[in-house]
């Protein structure tokens, strides 16, 4: 299983629209990707404001979704929500 973790530092002058990261933005990114699960997090402590995590059956799959033709829409969408300069992670599930 691949995990695919997109972060959101925090810090001065940052702002972050929570209630549409999760209601828009998020869902529209599941529309595009077709993830196996989703994780979504609000930060309360420590330098992140949010994360969310998509997972995939395969390394396959996670490059399909991220070559999605919808891409350019979901990164025009980042500034309707924060101003953050997000960070992604991919990581292998160890058993």
């Amino acid at each position: 299983m691949i995990k695919v973790t997109v972060s959101y530092p925090g810090g001065e002058g940052i702002t972050f629209d929570h209630d549409y990261y999760a209601g828009t933005h998020v869902p529209m990114c599941a529309a595009a990707f077709k993830p196996a699960r989703i994780e979504l997090e609000r930060g309360l402590n420590g330098p992140n404001l949010a994360s969310v995590a998509f997972y995939f059956e395969s390394m396959e799959a996670m490059q399909a979704a991220m070559s999605t033709p919808k891409m350019g829409d979901i990164l025009a969408d980042l500034g309707n929500y924060t101003n953050s300069s997000p960070t992604m992670q991919v990581s292998a599930l160890v058993d």
